[in-house]
C-alpha cells in the first residue's frame, strides 16, 4: 500500500495557496486581495513560503497519512 498523504495535502494546498486564485498577499492595492486572478512576484513569494511552511507542519509534524488499495 502507497502512503498518499502527503501527495493529497500538497495538491491541495497548491490549489488552495495558487496567488490570486481565491486570495493574494500582498495584493496590487491592499495588502489582502481576493480573487483577483492577477499575482506579482513578491506575491508568489509569499505564497511559496506559506506553502512551505504548512507542507512541513501537515506532513512532517501531523504526519498525515492515506492509505488506498488493498
Amino acid at each position: 500500500m502507497a502512503d498518499w498523504g502527503p501527495v493529497f495535502v500538497a495538491v491541495v494546498l497548491f490549489v488552495l495557496l495558487s496567488p490570486g486564485l481565491i486570495f493574494q498577499i500582498p495584493g496590487k492595492s491592499r495588502v489582502v486581495e481576493f480573487g483577483n486572478l492577477q499575482t506579482s512576484g513578491a506575491a508568489i513569494l509569499v505564497h511559496s513560503i506559506i506553502y512551505f511552511g504548512l507542507i512541513a507542519i501537515f506532513v512532517l509534524a501531523v504526519g498525515v497519512h492515506m492509505y488506498v488499495g488493498s
